[in-house]
Parts: structure tokens; sequence; C-alpha cells
């Protein structure tokens, strides 16, 4: 289970007691290729640390293990970090579903938690150490499909209807709510409301009844296995509402969309990071090409465009943390990570009271010109232009969505 406890840096560095960074991260299951992306980044961020020397002087080592997409295993690996690896730092592995479970353990030691791509997690529990490595922002619950509704009540007609679809799980959820929220803000009527278990498989039926209420707007709230089912049973009823995506997790990862390729014409979803100009923060362009030289070889996301750049931003705000603090003593940091703008290869970080985003930037994006199943077309910034915010848009949405299918 271990996935390894990595050192790097000059001998002398080696010399010294490595500071331990402990972490859960999918390797396997659903979550297990944006996981391995997120890894990759990390430890490219681990060896460049290192190479110049480490933290405080000391080389940065890594404990990790593969929670393998399973949230009941994540408890058991926090208490492991925390009382028999001692580590000084912990982590939180990809994903709202398996930040959740961790928040609990962590807290009880006080410990500073970063997280990675939580959507509302501290909602509940309002941890005054946590620090979500997610662009949603200080609402973020509503931020996450807000960007969505705006486009679409920017079209003429105006859309007066949707339907709203979710997982039974924690991400999923939290993203339905924020949708249900933007509907209302809207004064859209929700026509279908419904969640199905994380263990489905046959999607055909769901998207039926949901084409039987008939929609303008559909909201998705899926995970990986999930997102390609709806959207290949979409496909396979030809069910053509006026704009469908949202928060669609897994689309964004290169390993789902070449086995969807031109299926995904027309959705329209959220994403973190794209090879846009606006996009385009010092470091970003050298880290990429470091990442994509090294994919292959490590059997993960060619591209990395989702994970790759916030995995090693995820690390660079910690590091840079721990050197403005010259402590790895917990409160200090978790006061400076309050106070301090990061610098970071997606931007500045700047973090509110209650550890999220001081400023939302969700994408929505949309396929496009899709040919076929093939990798290259996906290295095209114009077959996934942002669509929204306005700040970052690189082309005006396609709509009604059957446009983009022709």
């Amino acid at each position: 289970m271990l996935l390894g406890a990595l050192l790097g840096g000059s001998a002398a560095a080696q010399d010294k007691t490595p500071i331990k960074i402990g972490f859960g991260m999918a390797q396997t299951g659903p979550l297990g290729p944006n996981g391995k992306s997120a890894m990759l980044a990390m430890e490219i961020w681990r060896e460049e640390i290192n190479a110049k020397g480490g933290l405080l002087g000391r080389p940065v080592e890594f404990v990790s293990y593969d929670d393998q997409s399973n949230p009941s295993t994540v408890p058991g690996i926090y208490t492991k970090l925390i009382d028999i690896d001692k580590v000084d730092i912990v982590m939180a592995g990809y994903a709202t579903n398996m930040i959740a479970p961790a928040m609990p353990v962590v807290m009880r030691k006080k410990m500073v938690f970063p997280s990675l791509f939580g959507l509302g997690v501290n909602d509940n529990f309002k941890y005054d150490r946590h620090f979500s490595m997610s662009p949603a922002g200080p609402e973020p619950i509503p931020a996450f499909t807000k960007g969505f509704f705006d486009i679409a009540l920017a079209q003429n007609p105006k859309p007066t209807t949707v339907a709203l679809v979710a997982a039974d799980a924690e991400f999923s959820k939290n993203a339905c709510d924020g949708a249900r929220l933007n509907a209302k803000a809207a004064k859209l009527k929700i026509v279908y409301d419904k969640s199905y278990p994380p263990s489905t498989t046959e999607f055909a039926s769901i998207v039926r009844a949901i084409q039987a209420t008939n929609p303008d707007l559909v909201v998705i709230c899926s995970y990986p296995l999930d997102s390609v089912g709806l959207v290949q049973a979409v496909n396979e009823v030809n069910f053509k509402p006026k704009m469908i995506g949202g928060a669609m997790v897994g689309l964004q990862n290169t390993v789902f969309k070449t086995k969807l390729g031109d299926k995904l014409n027309g959705f329209v979803n959220f994403d973190f990071w794209l090879p846009a100009k606006s996009l385009m923060f010092p470091g970003v362009e050298s880290f990429l090409k470091t990442y994509q030289e090294r994919a292959a070889k490590a059997g993960v996301d060619p591209l990395g465009y989702y994970m790759g750049p916030f995995g090693y931003a995820y690390v660079q705000v910690i590091g840079q943390a721990i050197e403005g603090t010259q402590s790895l003593d917990q409160a200090k940091l978790a006061e400076y990570m309050h106070k301090t703008t990061f610098k970071t290869i997606v931007g500045d970080v700047k973090y509110g009271a209650d550890g999220e985003w001081a400023k939302p930037r969700v994408l929505q994006a949309q396929f496009r010109g899709l040919k076929g199943t093939g990798l290259d077309q996906f290295r095209q910034a114009e077959t996934l232009p942002i669509v929204a915010p306005a700040e970052y848009k690189a082309a005006d949405v396609i709509y009604p969505y059957e446009k983009a299918k022709e």
C-alpha cells in the first residue's frame, strides 16, 4: 500500500533529518487517473526543491499511501501518518470524498491541513487550519456551477427550466446543492431533481427520465465513471437539451477525454486550468514541459492540464509557508497561510478566513470540433475553449447544444 518515502537533494542535505510530508492519494479506483497525475506533479516539485537544498536546509520526503478511491480507507491512513510515521506535515489526498473522512483525524491533532480539489468540505467542520487548493472561492458550493448558469442566462431566449442529477456522494451532493441555489436565484423551474447510487452502471434510463421532462438546461454532478456513462447515454438516446454539463468530474482527464472523443462535443463543464493565454502564469509552461516529458513513462495523464498545475501549486504553497515562517510549528504555519498571498504556477493564491480562495476562478469550458478519439486534438485550445468567466473567456458558447454536435 505504501507508495514511497522518496528522498532527494544533495548529499549534504541527505545527511540531515528529512521533513516528512504525508498524505493519502488515489492511485487505484475511479479517482486513480487524477491521483496519479497529481502525484507526478507533486514529485516534480519535491525533486526541484531538494535540488535547491530542500526546506529549512533539510530534504523533503513524501510518505504516501493509496486510498484506493475508497473513503473508508482514509481515517486509518491519516492515523498512521500522524501516529506511526510521525510526519511533520499532513496534506489531504485528491477529491471531496477523500478529504472529508480525514478532517476529524487531523483536527484532533490540530495540524494544518491543505486539501486538493475539495468542494465545501469545511462548511460543516469550520476548521481554521484547513486550506483548500481549489479555485471555488469564499462561497464554493454555488460558485462551482455559477458560470454554467451565467452563460445560459445570457442566451436569447433565456432558458426557463432545468434538470439536476447527482451521484449520492459528498462532492456531487454539494455541487447539486449549489446548482439548486443558482437555479433558484435565476428563477428557473426545476423539472427534475434526483440522485443515483454511486454504484450505478446503467445510465440510459436516467437520461431518458430526464429527457421526458424536456428541460432547457441539464446540470450533471458526477464522478469519473458516472460522467463517462452519462455522456455515452446522452449520445445513445440522442438527448438534446439547450445546454448540458456543469459539474462532471473526470472529463478533465485525458484518459476519459480520449475514451469519449467526439461524444463530448457540446458539453459545457467546469475546469480549473487549460492552456489558454489568460492562464499562462509564470512557471506553468516550464512545469508542463517537464510533466509531459515524464508522463508517458509514469503511465499518467499525458497532458496533465487538470491535476498537474494545481498538484504542483498545492505543495508550492506549503513549501512557501514553511520557508516564510522558518518553522514547522502548526500554529505559525496556519497564521502565515491566512495572511499571505502565495505566488504559484496557477497564479496568486490568497486564502480567506475559512481557508477557501479569497477570489473564485472556476472555469466553464465547452468541448467542440472533436473528431474521433485521437489524443492530439485535445492539445488544441480551440477544442475546449473557456466560455466563462469573462476575465478568462476565449470564445462564446455554442448554443444550443445541438449546434455544437453538427
